[in-house]
């Protein structure tokens, strides 16, 4: 069973591993008040990745690796700043098939093989507080690298790493950072000792995951519809891992990088061929659908929880909480599985394909290398009008069914004016960030009554089947009754919102 932990650190140059005497005495540096020699440590780690290096392009790292007290797999991903995960399992000749799902959103499926061997002789010191409690441990290696890639090509070096301990404050790192700084020690160029390997064997270089076939035009609308397409691309390829180890959030934020690129594939079709983009935004629909459903059950769970959790204790008449473990157990699983299986399947693959060939190969259209600003206006303002038809539509009908059909189908349209905006703020700026914040205010009030309705299906199957067990439904029909006011209360809510989000409208609000 592999275990995940979070490893943050710095990499420094480092001029000699065998006269250490360049390293400055670290005591008294923000709490730390001792150095402890740990000794000297012999490793030796065989890094895979696919033959066009598609893990160290995504800035992963996958090893084998024998010696020191971690011996066994490690899987490395980015993480924020100098934070990255590592998912390590215990040694084995065959790459366990838990690390090798973790792996499948960036190799989309091509073979893993050995490109490097890293051996190191690792110097180890713990710098302590006044407790005897770890703050950081500092490293220094000398590094030997060879790769299969690169025939008998060899590589040398040293460097430094300091990595915070469990529970430190990060302050120290700075600390520490200063203090070698001081002594001339710069930070390491390259971001791990694979990247190094790579380059000093000359075993190759990654292809950058934003590295274009065809030159885009500096400052036009395709390379900013571009830039937006691949942050979205990278975000679900960096939370698929997450999403298979069941990471909190990672379903909804892996969704709703789904929906930002459908909408700008659809709103920008004047920018991208949708010949080329709309089987694209098809199979990303496909994906977002089968994600939505544990999604959606994370969703309603929290909400009715946190329903039964304000009621007056003597209003929760039977076993309301046991019912509803039961129902979430009995749905959770499902959903779960459907996740999964859809992140296994080979249609997934293929979608990652596309979207690699999309970033590598945009098919641009003519107005791609113009001036983004009258782009981006005419885009945004389609799309609004599609949701002030909607909105139109919606606001005319009672209250009833066809009333909260059309209100879901508005919210709809407000998310995918919402999403126009956000690749337009890099050249209409702050009116275009306003204004999609004024609809976010339509979308949200939209959406917490579209929940309502979504509830309150889920609580008349509930009370259903409590009833059939010979249990109280008083709870149940209670909680239905506010969710109806809610809904009640947002649909009185929304003309008021919507008219303070649509005057002025686009054309006038995005003028700069």
């Amino acid at each position: 069973m592999a275990k995940s932990t979070r490893e943050t650190e710095r990499k420094y140059e480092a001029p000699s591993a065998d006269d250490t005497s360049w390293l400055p005495d670290l005591t008294g540096v923000d709490g730390i008040r001792s150095v402890v020699k740990q000794g000297v440590q012999d490793l030796d780690a065989v890094y895979f990745d696919t033959d066009d290096l598609r893990l160290a392009a995504g800035s992963a790292t996958l090893r084998r690796r024998s010696g020191g007290s971690d011996a066994g797999w490690h899987l490395k991903l980015p993480g924020s700043g100098d934070t990255r995960e590592e998912v390590q399992a215990p040694p084995s000749d065959e790459l366990p098939d838990e690390l090798r799902d973790l792996t499948l959103s960036r190799t989309r499926g091509a073979e893993l093989r050995p490109v490097v061997r890293i051996r190191s002789r690792r110097d180890t010191r713990l710098l302590l507080d006044a407790e005897g409690t770890p703050l950081a441990e500092l490293t220094v290696d000398a590094v030997r690298a060879d790769s299969p890639l690169a025939g008998t090509a060899r590589a040398a070096w040293t460097e430094m790493e300091v990595e915070l301990a469990e529970g430190a404050d990060p302050s120290v790192l700075d600390a520490v950072d200063k203090a070698l700084r001081k002594q001339g020690i710069d930070r390491a160029r390259h971001p791990s000792k694979l990247a190094r390997a790579l380059e000093e064997t000359a075993a190759g270089a990654p292809r950058l995951p934003d590295a274009r076939v065809e030159r885009v035009k500096p400052g036009s609308a395709g390379e900013q519809v571009l830039a937006y397409v691949d942050k979205q691309v990278h975000a679900l390829v960096d939370l698929d891992p997450a999403v298979r180890r069941g990471v909190p959030d990672s379903v909804h934020r892996m969704r709703v990088a789904c929906r930002r690129l459908r909408s700008v594939l659809r709103s920008y079709r004047s920018v991208l061929d949708r010949e080329v983009t709309d089987p694209v935004r098809a199979e990303l629909q496909w994906l977002g659908g089968e994600l939505g459903a544990e999604r959606d059950h994370e969703v309603l769970l929290e909400r009715l929880d946190s329903g039964i959790g304000a009621l007056p204790r003597e209003l929760v008449l039977g076993p309301v909480r046991a019912r509803l473990r039961v129902w979430h157990v009995t749905e959770s699983s499902a959903a779960r599985q459907r996740s999964l299986d859809a992140l296994n399947s080979p249609r997934y693959l293929t979608l990652l394909d596309s979207l690699a060939a999309l970033t590598a190969q945009p098919p641009l259209r003519r107005k791609a290398a113009r001036k983004p600003r009258k782009v981006m206006t005419k885009a945004i303002t389609k799309e609004y009008d599609r949701l002030a038809g909607r909105m139109a539509r919606a606001l005319a009908l009672r209250p009833g069914k066809d009333a909260d059909a059309a209100l879901h189908q508005a919210r709809k349209a407000a998310k995918k004016t919402r999403y126009a905006t956000e690749p337009a703020r890099a050249s209409l700026g702050k009116p275009a960030k306003r204004f999609g914040k004024r609809i976010k205010a339509v979308q949200q009030v939209l959406g917490d009554h579209q929940d309502s309705v979504v509830a309150r299906d889920t609580l008349r199957g509930l009370a259903l089947a409590a009833q059939a067990a010979g249990e109280p439904g008083f709870t149940w029909g209670l909680l239905y009754g506010r969710e109806q006011a809610v809904a009640r209360e947002r649909e009185r809510e929304l003309p008021m919102v919507w008219a303070a989000a649509s005057e002025p409208g686009p054309r006038k609000a995005l003028k700069p």
